[in-house]
């Protein structure tokens, strides 16, 4: 059973928190859900949920419900052009298949790996859309927060 000093911590910095999530595009198509695979758990500030998510959550306690709209900038970002680049069809190999839509892995020059999607092909070249797929989109965040507790706590313990 949860104290009621427990149920009265707020989402802020150095908190953990256990939620269910939806991301929502303005048209109603759901991107990512955590209802099918469990709630989700992260530590604030950690990277795992993008800033903007994030904040959206600030100060919700234990049984809070919250669906905000981010606008693109709050969420994965406007979408840059210059995310697009123009490579020769000779760096890629003869057997890949190279048609809009498809998603290549690249290596950046710290060797992370690097999404991209082939936008379009040319007869010599082909472009590469480096941009995240949900750039430039507004969405809704959708969120049940059901637990929140000090970062550094061993408790465990989940809404009955």
């Amino acid at each position: 059973m949860m104290s009621s000093l427990e149920k009265n911590i707020v989402i802020g910095p150095n908190k953990r928190v256990t939620l269910h999530f939806s991301v929502v595009l303005l048209d109603g198509t759901v991107m990512d859900s955590t209802k099918a695979k469990g709630p989700a758990t992260f530590v604030v500030g950690d990277g795992s949920l993008l800033e903007g998510f994030e904040k959206s959550i600030f100060g919700l306690k234990v049984g809070d419900r919250r669906s905000v709209v981010l606008d693109a900038e709050q969420a994965f970002g406007p979408y840059n052009d210059d995310n697009l680049q123009r490579m020769h069809r000779s760096k890629f190999s003869e057997d890949m298949a190279l048609e809009p839509g498809v998603m290549i892995s690249f290596a950046d020059k710290s060797k992370a790996e690097l999404p991209g999607v082939i936008k379009s092909v040319e007869e010599e070249h082909v472009v590469i859309d480096f941009n995240h797929p949900l750039a430039g989109r507004d969405m809704t965040f959708e969120v049940e927060i059901i637990n929140v507790v000090d970062a550094d706590s061993q408790a465990v313990q989940l809404m009955s």
